[in-house]
């Protein structure tokens, strides 16, 4: 509930209510006042609702907030049966239901204006079975179920064009480029037809341009399709260079491998593993359950007060004492000569913190290490895809160059990386080696506490060291913390002293101001008390008087439009009796001519001439069906004459084409080749 009040508070106070509430204040409203913000967040979904809620009726408030909630498909928590409590809690303006309203209002706000928006245009009106049997109002209806589509598609038509990035004023700028573009093609071909024209067979020229352009689009599909076989090979040779460089990778590190190196590089790896599997990471998961648990334990807890603000101060000023006492103790039985382990201490902390750090590093490189992978094979994916990319001569020679490169630092990191190894085998081997020894030593210390009878004295004494250097940091922060709050104290204190000051002599008049005061509210409370049952004498008159006016005003409207209706039907209807008065005046006249303008005559002249033409066109048709058979003979031996003479073009082109090897006689009708 606090979550959400805070929520409410700070919407309200940002754009574009402009409140200056705080949780004290917002909780402290009246009714009327929470209704009113209400009012005023509902009004900037929908500005209709931008009214002071003092100048309606409480019922007719509900009525439209419920209305616009409904529309807005708000649902009430709890039983959604139980709407009578919901309106009720609704009209007294009650916490429990005002406040679940506004957070989900000032949660969903530019969802909800966007639904206002569309509601006022896709609502439907629901119109009574009855009304619709007249023609006027079902016409109507259909046009406006009409309307209420089309705007469904130019809304969508909208959505996408806002979503597609596109800005209306680029698009007008290359519609009337296109179009200057246009015109001036327009012109362009209106003066080449003019020059054509004068230029006698211009249509074979024409024809011969035509089959040249596709010609050359043909040359430049071809084209396209060497540059594309061209590419192909060009990928498969790099797929080529790269699978040779690989088994040239494989060759080299099968041929360096040896049993020795290889079972070396396994136990260091075992050892790296083992250590980050047992030691490092269950640290950190440990570290990470503990601020979980803290952070859950923080989040369960309430809001803290001043009282308990107050308790966790005389907690840490009791611990603070029992931690003084310990060092004091200590302090009291520390013998400087007991403490011989400072230095494996010191070292192996020295140890620790180095091996944590590499750690981390090999931990890091190997996420490094895992994304080049997965980044290199996607490269090479794309590349030997086909239409992939195509790397140019010099951005070969960049990236070979960028590969010498990271070669030569690969090399230098590996051989650090060995380095690395080395050394962490060295402290790991130290560690093992001051791990013994301080074991050796602890044994023998607490043989020797036990032969003195003070057994535990060393872990009292780390544990009061630890104590002592947490309590030292406490008291410096303590002193700071005190020193400030003493100055700010002392800096209160002289600003309420002067504020006192200033303020007596306001104070005083301040007293005689109350007692007017108190006098006045109680005059104001009884004229507001009167001026109330007036206005709602009047209100309830006049809310009367407004329903009469409306069943009157609608009387009115109805009739009126039953008026024109009558007169624009009367009208019609009087057109059709002119209209078929006209015609039978011209069928029964003995005029011809008047007689050629009935309609009736003017239909039958256009179906004699229908069934003319329809004689004609039958004959037509017998015709093409006698000739037919001929045509299509005639037609074939023209394609026949056509093989043979393109035959003859062919052979004659490579006649000419080849070495002259004799020379050929036409006599009579006959062909002899003379060698």
């Amino acid at each position: 509930m606090s979550e959400q009040l805070r929520f409410i508070v700070e919407q309200l106070n940002r754009e574009p209510f402009k409140k200056s509430f705080n949780l004290i204040t917002f909780d402290s409203l009246d009714p009327m006042q929470l209704l009113q913000i209400l009012n005023d967040v509902l009004a900037e979904i929908d500005p209709k609702h931008a009214m002071d809620i003092r100048e309606e009726l409480p019922e007719q408030t509900i009525r439209r907030m419920c209305a616009l909630l409904g529309m807005l498909k708000y649902k009430p928590p709890g039983n959604p049966s139980d709407v009578s409590s919901f309106r009720q809690g609704l009209v007294s303006g009650s916490t429990p239901v005002v406040h679940p309203i506004l957070h989900w209002l000032l949660q969903r706000l530019p969802e909800l204006k966007k639904r206002a928006y569309l509601a006022r245009f896709l609502v439907k009106l629901e119109v009574p079975a009855e009304f619709l049997q007249d023609d006027v109002i079902n016409d109507t209806s259909h046009q406006y179920e009409e309307l209420v589509e089309s705007f469904k598609t130019y809304h969508k038509e909208c959505e996408l064009l806002r979503t597609s990035g596109f800005s209306t004023a680029e698009i007008r700028r290359d519609i009337g480029a296109m179009e200057e573009e246009k015109d001036q093609l327009i012109k362009r071909v209106d003066r080449l037809k003019k020059r054509v024209d004068s230029v006698s067979n211009h249509q074979r020229m024409l024809d011969q341009a035509r089959q040249l352009r596709v010609e050359k689009e043909r040359e430049e599909s071809l084209t396209h399709q060497k540059q594309e076989q061209k590419n192909q090979l060009f990928q498969a040779e790099q797929r080529l260079q790269r699978a040779k460089q690989q088994l040239k990778d494989l060759r080299q590190a099968a041929a360096d491998a040896n049993p020795e190196s290889l079972m070396k590089r396994l136990e260091e790896e075992i050892k790296i593993n083992s250590y980050m599997v047992s030691e490092k990471l269950p640290k950190e998961l440990e570290a990470m359950r503990r601020s979980v648990q803290y952070l859950q334990k923080i989040s369960s807890e309430p809001a803290m007060g001043q009282a308990d603000l107050q308790e966790l101060e005389d907690k840490i000023k009791e611990a603070d004492s029992q931690i003084n006492q310990l060092i004091e103790k200590r302090m009291m039985r520390s013998d400087p000569m007991d403490d011989k382990l400072t230095l494996y201490r010191q070292q192996a902390s020295i140890v620790m913190r180095r091996k944590e750090s590499k750690a981390e590093e090999l931990q890091e490189a190997r996420e490094e290490l895992v994304s080049a992978e997965r980044d290199l094979r996607g490269r090479s994916q794309a590349q030997d895809s086909e239409g992939g990319e195509i790397i140019r001569t010099d951005e070969v020679k960049r990236l070979v160059g960028k590969l010498r490169g990271k070669s030569a630092m690969h090399k230098k990191k590996r051989q650090e990386v060995s380095e690395l190894r080395a050394e962490y085998g060295v402290l790991q081997r130290t560690e093992e080696i001051l791990k013994q020894r301080h074991e050796a030593v602890q044994h023998k210390l607490q043989a020797m506490e036990a032969e003195k009878g003070i057994s535990g004295y060393s872990d009292t004494q780390e544990e009061l060291e630890r104590v002592s250097a947490i309590k030292s940091e406490l008291d410096e922060k303590k002193g700071r913390t005190l020193d400030d709050m003493s100055e700010m104290v002392k800096k209160l204190n002289s600003m309420i002293a002067d504020k006192k000051l200033a303020l007596a002599p306001i104070i005083t008049e301040l007293r005689s101001l109350r007692q007017c005061c108190q006098e006045s509210s109680q005059e104001y409370e009884e004229k507001k008390a009167q001026y109330e049952s007036c206005t709602a004498g009047l209100e309830s008159n006049r809310s009367k008087l407004d329903q009469e006016v409306k069943a009157l005003r609608d009387d009115t409207s109805q009739e009126e439009n039953r008026y024109h209706y009558i007169n624009s039907m009367s009208e019609v209807i009087e057109k059709q009796i002119q209209r078929a008065a006209e015609e039978m005046k011209a069928y029964v006249s003995s005029d011809p001519q008047e007689k050629k303008k009935a309609i009736r005559e003017v239909y039958m002249k256009n179906i004699s001439e229908q069934e003319l033409l329809g004689k004609k066109l039958r004959e037509k048709q017998k015709l093409v069906r006698e000739s037919h058979a001929a045509n299509m003979e005639q037609m074939k031996l023209w394609s026949d004459l056509h093989t043979l003479m393109e035959a003859k073009r062919q052979s004659f082109i490579q006649s000419q084409s080849q070495t002259s090897i004799g020379r050929v006689i036409q006599e009579g009708g006959e062909d002899r080749l003379v060698l």
